[in-house]
Parts: C-alpha cells; structure tokens; sequence
C-alpha cells in the first residue's frame, strides 16, 4: 500500500492561487520508469511559464521544490517526496526549428526532438533518440549517448530561480562534466537551443533507427528499468557494466530487484520490488565492483526522497 502524508497540515492551503492545478498524495510509481517508490505530498502542474513563475515567486520559503520529468532516471524512494513536486506538461514541451538550431521546451522528449530535427533535415542531434527521458533532464545530467552528449550541442539554456527569476546561461555557465551540470539544482531549466548540421533527412532518419535497434538488441529498454545505473568511470578503462560482469553482479537479486542479465548496468523491477530493493541492490554492486576492482561506481540514476520510515537519507560524496 502507499503511504501517504497528513494532509491535516493542508500544504495546499498555503500555497499560492495559480491557474494551473494541484493534486494531493499523488503516486509517483505509477508515472516513474521502475514503478515503484512513495507519493508526492502536492504535485503542481502550471499551465505555462507565467504561471510557474507566479508560483516560486509566492510559495512559502521553507516549502521544498522538486521537477520530475518523465521518471525514466529517477528513483523516488518509498516514503515519498515532501513539498511540491513540479510537472510540466504540453506548455513546455514544444519543439520548433530555425535554420540548423532546434529550441526544445525543458518537458521535451529526448527522442522527440531528435526525430523533429532529422525530419526537418537537421542531423548532430540523433544520440538524443537513444536517451530516455526530457530535454530538461539531459540537461541536468549532461546526458550523453552514442558519442555525443548535451555539451557536444547546447547553444543556450532558459533557467527559472528558486525565486522565479529567468536567466540565459551559455555553456560556460553550466559546468559541465561528464554525466553532471554544475548549475544550482534549485535551478529549473525551462528551455534549451540546440546547434544542428544540415544534412540529408533520409540519413539522420536512418542513424536514429540503426540506433534503435541496438538499444533494443543490447539494453532492457521493455523492463521496468531507470536506464543506466552507474557513470562510466574516468579512472578505469572499463566501462560500468564491464566493472559490474567482472565484479560477478550479473543477474544479481536483492527482493523484487535484479542486475539485468542482458545488460549489467541496468537494475529490474522483476515485479514487487521496493524502491529499497533497488537503492540496496545497486549498494551492493558498487561494493562488490570496489572489493574486485578499486574503483568506486557513481550513481547516474537520480534517487529523491524520504525512506520509508521517514528518515531523510544522507548522501556522502561517494555515493552520487
């Protein structure tokens, strides 16, 4: 059963009017890519810009914000979010194209904006089709596939303050590194343009759908799954799952949880996992890979959240 926050402290009462829309102890297993852990304590839902800017610039200071994109690398633990978790939905989700520069919308699909611009003939952009999830969020990971990566392309990103301020940040300003962005994460990005090449549509048409096929030949893409595990790390010349097969993981269970078989730096929901299954499945193949290897795993996927027994965890610097 889902647990549930005490809606007696009526959180929605002292947030802001705004024209888009709130909803209580909403699931957030049923819109996550694993299809597990706890609720949102409010979800919000602002009907545009205008409206999410009205909305941090008069929410109550001690009232935490999150955004969750399309749940594809994220693993919300089982005692839930606290505060508002922010979803943004057709509003920022539009795609348009200027000569070889795309402009995607933060709530974007990934994939979305690649097949945008291969039919619109512009090619650079087709790794975008091999990553899960939103524009907003390979933008805070720095997401990267086949090659390429956010950085390779980013011309410039929208961001939105805490406090509702919008500002323009150039690649120098996100920090990038490999599989991380250097900008606050009380910053919300809103949108971002994207440099392209022109090239003939027919060609990037067919990249993105040679790229398909081997995530489909290679990776758990029909699991529920959350993507990559673990960054590659830049002290070994093996990848993560390379470090995870040596490290004896493959298909390694922990409750409802599983290293894939047929991709070891994936985890599994085989079914009735917990969020605690996996977060614990994924500990123990980081100690194993640094008993058998040296090398210390980061975690790629995103974990938010409260346990289930509402302690708040404690992140180190080793763990993220």
């Amino acid at each position: 059963m889902m647990a549930a926050f005490d809606t007696s402290a009526n959180l929605i009462e002292r947030l802001p009017e705004v024209r888009g829309r709130y909803n209580e102890n909403v699931s957030l297993a049923e819109v996550t890519w694993f299809r597990v852990g706890g609720p949102a304590e409010v979800v919000f839902r602002p009907a545009d810009r205008d409206d999410l800017v009205h909305f941090l610039q008069h929410k109550p200071r001690d009232v935490p914000v999150q955004i969750l994109g399309v749940g594809s690398n994220t693993l919300i633990r089982d005692g839930g979010l606290p505060g508002v978790v922010i979803r943004l939905g057709r509003g920022f989700a539009e795609i348009s194209v200027a000569e070889n520069i795309v402009v995607a919308g933060a709530g974007a699909l990934d994939v979305n904006v690649s097949l945008t611009a291969g039919n619109a003939g512009i090619g650079g952009l087709e790794f975008l089709s091999g990553i899960p999830g939103t524009i907003g969020g390979a933008l805070r990971m720095n997401a990267g596939a086949y090659g390429a990566e956010i950085a390779d392309v980013l011309v410039e990103t929208e961001v939105i303050s805490p406090d509702g301020d919008i500002s323009t940040l150039k690649p120098a300003d996100m920090k990038f590194a490999y599989r991380h962005c250097g900008v606050d994460e009380n910053w919300l990005f809103l949108s971002a343009h994207l440099q392209g090449k022109m090239a003939q549509k027919a060609d990037i048409l067919a990249q993105i759908e040679t790229i398909r096929g081997a995530r489909e030949a290679t990776q758990p893409v029909r699991a529920r799954t959350g993507g990559s595990t673990f960054a590659n790390p830049a002290e070994s010349d093996l990848k993560a799952w390379e470090l995870i097969d040596q490290a004896g993981c493959r298909g390694l269970v922990r409750g409802g949880a599983m290293v894939s078989e047929k991709h070891c730096n994936f985890l599994i929901n085989t079914g009735d996992a917990t969020a605690a299954d996996l977060e614990s499945l994924g500990e123990e193949v980081r100690r194993r890979v640094q008993e058998n290897s040296g090398v210390t795993l980061k975690w790629e996927i995103r974990r938010v959240g409260i346990h289930a027994d509402g302690l708040v965890p404690v992140t180190t610097g080793d763990e993220t």
